[in-house]
């Protein structure tokens, strides 16, 4: 993990929890002042909101990156997203692609179009449906209009667009082709976090050896388990979990 906590009670928590589940915190620094926080709510049918204040999260700065160099260069797979400073962004994706890694954009939370310029570097683009309207400029609610809105965003550069689409699944798109991965069948609880632990259980697979279709459907395996507990850490299922799962 690469980020900044603040010196704040939340911080100290926010790095114990990441330590607790045997986390590699060397590259996650102190920085005086408030850490960041999501302030989040969650409506009768399991759907949330969240209100993001950046704190520690804006002192990400490009030259704290280039202290952990050796973190980047011992990747096998490097995850970027959107509540740090866009200049830290984009400074990552180029470094992953100057090291030759996998490289994953989760553009969460986009409310804007990315900068151009960050395509070419991006493998694996990966947004949620008002996500994938934000940057592609296109309606997306459905599939059909999901498969429109990621030849889109591959015209733009990505080198292939997962759309997650929540109960209806996510829609894979390489350029040449589209595939449709149905959900799993669970009873939501509360959706927080179900977009962090796909993208972190399809990152996992796929550093573990697994094809494109096997990492999709781990992730979404994962996710589907987040979304029948409350809260966001504490939601996101460890490996026994996933493995033991099986479709009511």
């Amino acid at each position: 993990m690469v980020g900044c906590v603040g010196t704040d009670a939340y911080g100290q928590e926010l790095r114990g929890a990441l330590l607790a589940e045997q986390i590699d915190c060397q590259a996650v620094s102190i920085v005086d002042g408030a850490s960041g926080v999501a302030l989040i709510v969650v409506d009768d049918n399991s759907q949330n909101a969240i209100v993001i204040v950046a704190g520690a999260n804006g002192a990400l700065t490009p030259p704290v990156i280039d202290r952990f160099d050796a973190v980047l260069q011992a990747a096998d797979v490097i995850i970027c997203q959107l509540e740090v400073p866009d200049a830290t962004v984009g400074h990552v994706l180029k470094r992953g692609r100057e090291l030759g890694k996998t490289v994953i954009l989760n553009p969460a939370p986009a409310s804007r179009p990315l900068p151009a310029d960050w395509y070419a570097s991006i493998d694996y683009l990966i947004p949620n449906e008002s996500e994938a309207s934000a940057l592609s400029g296109l309606p997306v609610d459905s599939l059909d209009t999901a498969q429109t809105a990621a030849t889109r965003l591959i015209a733009m550069g990505a080198g292939k667009v997962i759309i997650t689409l929540g109960a209806q699944g996510s829609l894979f798109a390489n350029g040449t082709g589209f595939e449709h991965f149905p959900a799993p069948t669970v009873k939501a609880v509360d959706t927080t976090a179900a977009g962090d632990t796909f993208v972190g259980g399809f990152a996992a697979a796929l550093a573990s050896g697994k094809s494109e279709g096997e990492a999709i459907r781990f992730g979404q395996v994962a996710a589907a388990l987040s979304v029948t507990r409350a809260g966001a850490q504490p939601s996101i299922p460890n490996l026994s979990d996933v493995q033991a799962f099986k479709t009511p």
